[in-house]
């Protein structure tokens, strides 16, 4: 079994928002009421049982959640300071927050700035405000353009928006302006995401009811095409299924998950994966400080990944991004030939024209990372039968 390296990647899970979005699956519960001064305790004190400060800084820190940008100047502070002390951080380091337009003031944002974070991750999702109350947002687009002036007023140039398609009634050519107006800030990131159906939201209901008109596959797809040119046109580059970004302002955190490097977790519902092994802590609040105030590790499960577990999450990662992965590297990590291995599955997919494989490298064709959830559901099918 692959042995991973020492984690140089933090991971810290802010669980908290001041509106939970209907289409949100991620472990979340409302800021009012919450012992959030609690919490930020407990997070010190997990992060306390890890030895992070080591002789060389870390190479990413990656703040989010829930809405990290909803504490307050005073928890905001607490939370900085916790990181600090626990952490080796040096002006390389990548340190990641995300935000909220609704929630920010350039006080917050010169407080992020001075204590070194150097990207932020805005989850925009539209510019059109009818379709943020739909969605159960609670930012208007006044907001977002606020925001970007606080944040580049205050030294920020590493920013990066999300937006979502196939929102519910949403059409191409409302997509298309909101592209528009997302180019027009000239940033140099972008995460686009097609709406996904989560279990356990109110769209989930809605959905059941028949009562949430989301456009169809066909429009799906003219949307993430018309996505594509576009932000290519600007010299903003596909590096993975979702995410674009001028030369050198890639996420270097995400890019850890996507390259199967090693990373902690911190915070309630956080999970990390070092040395071959995927852990998840506790996702509930009060049980999560519950572990911390004993001063154990909040970890409610562990899954040691088997060779065969661990190579087939490789190669699903790895064909994410624009680079694919390396022949070399897969036989120097797991000390198999993925062409033997996995070589059926290629040829197919290289004979539609959805892969290529030269170089020693494996990647997925322009065409095959648009089509890449139908290449993934082939290769889970092609998987099942060869087991």
């Amino acid at each position: 079994m692959v042995t991973t390296k020492q984690a140089d990647a933090v991971y810290i899970h802010i669980p908290f928002c001041k509106k939970i979005c209907h289409y949100c699956a991620f472990n979340k519960y409302f800021y009012d009421g919450q012992p959030v001064g609690r919490y930020l305790d407990g997070l010190e004190q997990e992060m306390s049982l890890y030895s992070l400060k080591q002789d060389e800084a870390l190479d990413t820190v990656y703040i989010g959640g829930g809405t990290p940008s909803c504490l307050s100047m005073q928890e905001l502070d607490q939370l900085m300071q916790s990181v600090h002390r626990h952490m080796r951080l040096d002006k390389q380091t990548e340190f990641t927050f995300e935000i909220n337009p609704g929630e920010l003031s350039l006080e917050k944002c010169q407080l992020l700035y001075d204590y070194g974070v150097n990207r932020i991750s805005m989850g925009v999702q539209t510019f059109n405000d009818n379709l943020l109350r739909r969605i159960g947002r609670n930012h208007r687009v006044r907001h977002v353009y606020q925001s970007i002036d606080w944040l580049r007023q205050s030294g920020f140039k590493a920013l990066s928006i999300d937006l979502i398609f196939r929102l519910p009634g949403q059409t191409l050519e409302d997509f298309n302006e909101s592209l528009k107006k997302a180019l027009e800030l000239q940033l140099p990131h972008y995460s686009l995401y097609s709406l996904i159906i989560e279990q356990q939201t109110l769209f989930q209901q809605l959905m059941r009811e028949g009562k949430l008109p989301i456009p169809n596959e066909d429009t799906d797809a003219d949307m993430f095409e018309l996505a594509i040119k576009q932000l290519s046109e600007h010299q903003i580059n596909q590096y993975e299924i979702s995410n674009f970004a001028m030369k050198g302002y890639e996420s270097r955190h995400n890019l850890k998950y996507w390259q199967y490097q090693p990373y902690f977790g911190f915070g309630a519902g956080a999970h990390g994966f070092v040395d071959g092994v995927r852990y998840y802590n506790h996702g509930p609040v009060h049980h999560y400080l519950k572990q911390t105030q004993q001063q154990s590790k909040p970890i409610i499960n562990q899954l040691t990944l088997n060779q065969n577990d661990q190579m087939e999450e490789y190669i699903f990662l790895a064909l994410r991004t624009n680079r694919g992965f390396s022949l070399q590297e897969f036989e120097s990590k797991f000390y198999y030939s993925a062409l033997e291995l996995f070589g059926e599955f290629f040829n197919k997919q290289v004979a539609q024209e959805l892969m290529i494989i030269e170089r020693e490298t494996v990647r997925l064709t322009n065409r095959g990372l648009f089509l890449a959830d139908t290449v993934f559901r082939e290769l889970i099918g092609w998987l099942n039968v060869v087991k």
